[in-house]
């Protein structure tokens, strides 16, 4: 039986785009990772991990054409279930432009790994010529003429932008829906949220509607979705990926843009790319990004992880989520490392009020000139009032004294590495639940007295600025993913990415699929 693959690869190949045409950068794809399989259904290339996909286009296996094809079929039959893409650009104009990028490897001219990659940008980053709308009915008609850094990186390596993946408005929240384009469902369950705020970066991803996903984090919007949708999300040191362009480069050090993967090495891989020193944005690191391209072999026994839990039963949680978590225990001991109970005996109600002060007094700075107008402050949904409202209550130093309880918990945390390689807690307190749900008002019997202390359990990775990795940990009896964070000390994120890819071997996760739904 003649597939619409093979057929669309004789036509390629005919135009003359077959390997002896390819003159290409050695460098764009790892030797290590280079191996390119065999493609011979839609299905089969969807289900390549990205470094297989990029490995299949560099060596003409499988055109950009094809590959723009089968994921944008992917999209049009599944995404009206699950609502992860959005501002879908026309698939004539796509195609257009994965032929331009066969055109271009028949010439010889390779942009870089990601060459002819369908990606869709989380709707928080400008994206040049593309809707951006934070998921704001005041923004709903905005289309930059600019792109963020990282995106500009994102081009540069070959990549298409498709559209944009759905976020709650303005990243506010861990739950993923707005008033523009409604709610994104879970992968696994799409009665279930998807989490957030890269809700639709993790659900897309899930879904086979991307190779790889880009997202942002500042409460746990890398993590939390990532956890809820069984992918890996990697929250990267401050500083790691240059933020921007923007009008203030120095304050804003909560959020952070980063990868996220259906494994840990095409997230580090994505992480190469969106990573390094830019000009515009003086506190990047310098330090080389295709460290994170390399091989993540790494010797991991004697390596030890210190379990945080709940702090001694201080955050509470969803019955199943520690045990559930503590189950990936044993996936540790299979890789050498030691897993140890610990109790840091931190104040920790003093490190929520910390957040709480740090988190309004960036949102009321960023977002006070749209509170000012009466008539842009009515399309603001209640949160982002709150946020903005308790922000232009501060004074200098209430900002300067929360500064410094950051950094006290920063000094906190760094003295226990001085003992242990990674710190471990969960990737939320509650499994993932009912989309209709805007936040669990309670957890195991405590009432949330915020829409996000819910996820008070990702501040600690938050306020340290250190790298931080969701990695699934399984599923609950009814069926709902989990995972958990692993914290490493200051600018170590290649460090947190190695012992994450030997823990991620030992558990065999990452085969494993959601059955998608198709909309009735």
């Amino acid at each position: 039986m003649t597939t619409t693959i093979d057929t669309q690869r004789r036509n390629f190949l005919r135009a003359g785009a077959g390997l002896g045409a390819l003159s290409l950068a050695a460098s764009a794809i790892p030797a290590w990772a280079a191996k390119a399989a065999s493609v011979n259904s839609p299905e089969q290339l969807l289900g390549l991990s990205a470094l297989e996909l990029s490995a299949a286009i560099k060596s003409g296996k499988v055109s950009c054409v094809e590959v723009m094809q089968s994921y944008l079929d992917q999209i049009e039959k599944y995404n009206p279930t699950y609502n992860a893409i959005v501002s879908l650009r026309p698939r004539d104009q796509l195609l257009a432009e994965a032929k331009q990028a066969d055109a271009e490897l028949n010439k010889g001219l390779y942009r870089g790994w990601m060459h002819g990659f369908p990606h869709a940008v989380k709707d928080l980053a400008a994206t040049r010529g593309i809707a951006t709308t934070l998921g704001s009915p005041i923004l709903k008609n905005w289309v930059p003429e600019h792109d963020a850094i990282f995106v500009e990186r994102l081009r540069s390596a070959g990549a298409i932008l498709i559209g944009k993946t759905n976020t709650p408005e303005f990243g506010l929240g861990s739950q993923t829906y707005n008033s523009v384009f409604g709610v994104t469902r879970n992968a696994w369950d799409s009665n279930l949220c998807a989490g957030g705020s890269s809700g639709g970066a993790a659900v897309a991803l899930a879904a086979s509607m991307v190779p790889v996903a880009d997202g942002s984090d500042m409460m746990g919007s890398l993590r939390n979705p990532a956890a809820y949708n069984n992918v890996i999300g990697f929250r990267p040191t401050q500083g790691r990926v240059p933020f921007g362009p923007t009008g203030e480069v120095f304050y804003q050090q909560l959020g952070y843009e980063g990868p996220m993967g259906r494994n840990v090495r095409d997230t580090a891989q994505l992480l190469s790319t969106m990573a390094g020193f830019d000009a515009r944005v003086p506190m990047s690191l310098e330090s080389d990004p295709a460290q994170f391209a390399g091989s993540l072999d790494i010797e991991t026994r004697g390596m030890r992880v210190a379990w945080l839990g709940n702090f001694n039963g201080y955050l509470p949680m969803e019955e199943g989520v520690l045990s559930l978590c503590e189950s990936a225990f044993g996936r540790f001991d299979d890789i050498g490392c030691s897993v140890e109970a610990v109790d840091m005996q931190y104040p920790m109600e003093e490190l929520w009020q910390t957040w709480l002060t740090m988190r309004h007094f960036l949102i009321a700075g960023i977002a006070k000139g749209m509170y000012a107008d009466e008539a842009k402050r009515a399309l603001m949904k209640p949160e982002a009032i709150w946020e903005i409202e308790g922000g232009l209550k501060l004074s200098a130093m209430d900002v300067f004294n929360a500064s410094k309880a950051r950094t006290a918990w920063y000094q906190a945390l760094n003295k226990l590495f001085e003992t242990y390689d990674l710190v471990a807690l969960p990737s939320a307190q509650v499994f993932p639940f009912d989309a209709e749900t805007h936040w669990p008002k309670a957890i195991a019997g405590k009432t949330m007295d915020t829409y996000h202390r819910w996820m008070e359990v990702v501040v600690p990775g938050t306020l340290s600025g250190c790298p931080v990795a969701n990695v699934p940990v399984g599923f609950d009896a009814r069926g709902r993913p989990m995972g958990i964070q692993l914290i490493g000390p200051a600018k170590q994120d290649l460090k947190v990415l190695q012992i994450a890819h030997a823990y991620e071997q030992a558990a065999g996760l990452a085969v494993q699929k959601p059955r998608l739904q198709v909309a009735s």
